[in-house]
């Protein structure tokens, strides 16, 4: 096995591959496919709707956005919305503890950065941007051998992340396998865990997202260890994604890009090390052209490159179907493998070096996936409960590949969860008990037990919810809370994503909570004769205001002066009345912003 070193969008030729940087010039210049045609007709007019009676589709499908292709996978993105997630702009690499370049910014110098973020953004995408290994052969696998220069690196990364909002970081780090050599594996492994260990616990602090991609790896037991320097079993605990590089299976000579059996036997490993719904499957949007015979002598332009055992030349998977039209090649497809492959002669004419006229005849052999080879990756997700799939890269792919994954996706869709939540009582005063009911569904009505619910709180002029219960749903979808709240506050109820289902989220309601007062008053008293009304407002506070009302001809009115309460809440009115017969009183508390005011239960006193 080969496993290509290079992660690298190619544009087929005659005489070989195109490697990114030239073909970067050639696309930059597109203006980012006039601002993805006007942003698909102003957000959305080409995302594809699930038709009617069919579920919105999981979205399982993930992939690189580079930097010389930014308009054709951007534009990919947009239109299959219904499938995305999240993307992976492939726009930086490490240069140093201290220094990550921007490859974007020179590749599109008329289409700034911001304006790609936008409009990623706009479409509802996560933004988990890709670093990879910009270093020489052990230079960062020094850097992180160093604990001082490891914590710069982490440090410089979230700057990163931090500076453009993003939503976390995705690390291709690729030198360790492919250039490093496996003498220094052992080593890089444990400052490799120590370094992703550390990285986790600066990017969970700010709640972004740490995503790895690595190529294979089986299992130790089974002999075949793969690239074990990534050491899945150990980082599985502090990342939230695995990527797999599954594919670039065979490179050097004629095979497929990524054989099925070989995906699925990493795969059956990484499921017993990592979470499953952390893992990402690799599909590959590009085929290899081999040359295996030639007969013949090439001209002197391709002469190097026209030759058994030279280097593939590669083409994009929706070239794949025209360019055997166009050798009127008969494609096979390989169950085993789920890819295709076809094989074709080709003439080469020309001159020799010597100026000579001269032909040779190629035979070539090519491998690529198709709608049906995404079709059968897209069912591992489905069989393993995975995360989902990720495409090198997004936008090489045919129309039809796509297609094959959303139909995976709407088969394995979530069930949506509807929510209520319901109050016994709107305003309740503090100390007071309120019940608080949920009741949870799914979309034909049929409610959903045992589901773990998430009562979250938020006070009047916060901005950030707490969670101050969790409780489980009854036989009916239902879910009582009983409450004493301090103030007056918006509540919720949330539920977590599941494989089944989607994560989701009641209304808001609001509890107003008012201040009570306690009174303590005489029942009767003697004309002209000074008492006293008394009491604590709850909850105890000094400063609060109270006033004394006294019932005039039904209507409330205010005896005396305002009182403020001391720092044990308590308050104190002098009152004494000049008539005989029966006077009516209350006691009224002011209210804030955060806690509403009051008045007390009406009571009276006998004046004789």
């Amino acid at each position: 096995m080969n496993y290509g070193v290079e992660m690298f969008e190619f544009a087929r030729s005659e005489e070989g591959q195109f490697p990114r940087t030239p073909f970067a010039a050639k696309v930059a210049s597109s203006r980012l496919f006039i601002i993805i045609f006007v942003f698909l007709f102003l957000q959305g007019a080409f995302i594809q709707p699930a038709a009617s009676g069919i579920s919105s589709p999981r979205k399982i499908l993930t992939g690189w956005i580079p930097y010389y292709s930014t308009s054709s996978s951007l534009t990919s993105a947009v239109l299959n919305g219904d499938l995305v997630k999240e993307v992976m702009p492939f726009w930086y690499t490490l240069k140093g503890e201290s220094k990550i370049t921007d490859l974007y910014t020179p590749a599109n110098p008329s289409f700034p950065m911001s304006m790609a973020i936008t409009i990623m953004r706009d479409s509802g995408f996560q933004i988990i941007p890709t670093i990879t290994d910009g270093t020489a052969k052990l230079v960062l696998a020094k850097i992180l051998a160093n604990p001082g220069t490891r914590t710069k690196t982490v440090e410089t990364i979230l700057n990163l992340v931090l500076a453009n909002n993003f939503d976390g970081i995705d690390l291709d780090f690729e030198g360790f396998a492919f250039v490093d050599g496996t003498s220094s594996w052992p080593a890089t492994q444990v400052n490799w865990n120590a370094f992703i260990k550390e990285l986790s616990a600066a990017f969970h602090a700010a709640n972004k997202v740490v995503s790895i991609t690595t190529p294979v790896l089986f299992d130790p037991t089974s002999g075949k260890k793969g690239y074990f320097v990534y050491d899945w079993a150990t980082i599985a605990p502090f990342i939230d994604r695995l990527r797999i590089m599954t594919y670039d299976y065979s490179t050097s000579t004629p095979g497929p890009i990524g054989p099925l059996n070989w995906i699925e036997e990493s795969l059956r490993y990484a499921v017993s090390v990592v979470p499953a719904s952390k893992i990402f499957v690799g599909v590959a949007g590009y085929g290899r052209d081999w040359v295996t015979k030639v007969v013949g002598v090439c001209p002197s332009s391709v002469a190097n490159a026209i030759s058994p055992g030279a280097r593939a030349a590669t083409f994009i998977m929706k070239d794949a179907a025209n360019l055997a039209a166009t050798y009127s090649a008969k494609t096979t497809f390989h169950t085993t493998f789920a890819e295709v492959t076809f094989s074709y002669q080709k003439i080469y004419s020309g001159q020799t070096s010597a100026g000579l006229n001269t032909s040779c005849t190629a035979t070539r052999v090519a491998w690529y996936q198709d709608n049906r080879s995404y079709l059968a990756r897209a069912k591992l997700v489905a069989k393993y409960r995975l995360g989902g799939i990720t495409a090198w890269t997004l936008g090489m792919e045919d129309p039809t590949a796509t297609d094959s994954v959303r139909t995976v996706a709407q088969s394995i869709a979530p069930d949506a969860v509807s929510g209520e939540i319901v109050l016994d009582r709107g305003t309740a005063a503090y100390g007071e008990e309120v019940i608080v009911a949920g009741h949870f569904s799914l979309p034909d009505k049929q409610p959903i037990p045992s589901l773990t619910v998430h009562l979250q709180i938020r006070g009047n002029g916060e901005s950030e919810w707490r969670e101050i219960m969790e409780a489980t749903t009854d036989s009916e979808g239902a879910v009582l809370v009983p409450l004493i709240l301090a103030k007056t506050s918006t509540l919720r109820m949330t539920t977590d994503a599941t494989w089944e289902r989607l994560g989701s989220q009641t209304p808001e309601i609001m509890v107003l909570i008012s201040r009570s007062a306690s009174v303590l008053a005489p029942t009767s008293a003697e004309v002209g004769q000074i008492f006293s009304v008394s009491g604590i407002v709850q909850p105890i506070e000094a400063g609060i205001l109270v006033s004394l009302e006294k019932q005039v001809a039904g209507i409330w009115q205010q005896v005396g002066a305002t009182f403020t309460t001391d720092s044990d809440g308590a308050y104190s009115f002098s009152q004494s009345e000049n008539t005989r017969g029966l006077a009516r009183y209350r006691v009224k508390v002011v209210g804030d912003d955060k806690i509403q005011g009051s008045v007390s239960t009406a009571f009276s006193i006998v004046n004789y």
